[in-house]
């Protein structure tokens, strides 16, 4: 894929994402939502920061499985509980997104939620990505 990360100087400085992303490739790869989910279907990690690592890397491995790397993702919601604990967190976030997903930044969104599908969730990931 390649991928041009457009952030125009008429907007705000984007921090940890992309204004927008001009992609092209020739496979669409939707990626569903996930959690901080272990391999049994426990939610693990009592802190937002730790279930953000899990979920991000849950969506990275259902992403390289596929045939992807976090360069091709294209789009990336984060669904959070508590926005005000997402924001407090968010420099230690940032550093989890760059040390597993490099500072390729997709477009995003973080949207505050009511709940997760599991109670015990804080946070969810989805996204899309587009492969060669």
């Amino acid at each position: 894929m390649t991928a041009e990360r457009v952030n125009p100087p008429e907007l705000s400085p984007p921090t940890g994402f992309s204004h927008a992303v001009v992609a092209t490739g020739s496979r669409l790869l939707f990626l569903a939502g996930q959690t901080a989910l272990d391999a049994d279907g426990k939610v693990v990690g009592d802190t937002l920061p730790a279930q953000f690592e899990r979920a991000l890397t849950n969506l990275l491995t259902a992403l390289r499985t596929a045939g992807g790397t976090p360069a091709d993702l294209a789009r990336v919601t984060v669904y959070a509980t508590d926005l005000a604990a997402y924001r407090a967190h968010a420099p230690e976030l940032g550093r989890c997104w760059r040390r597993l997903a490099g500072r390729n930044y997709p477009a995003m969104a973080v949207v505050g939620v009511v709940r997760l599908w599991d109670e015990q969730a804080l946070v969810e990931l989805d996204g899309f990505a587009v492969l060669e």
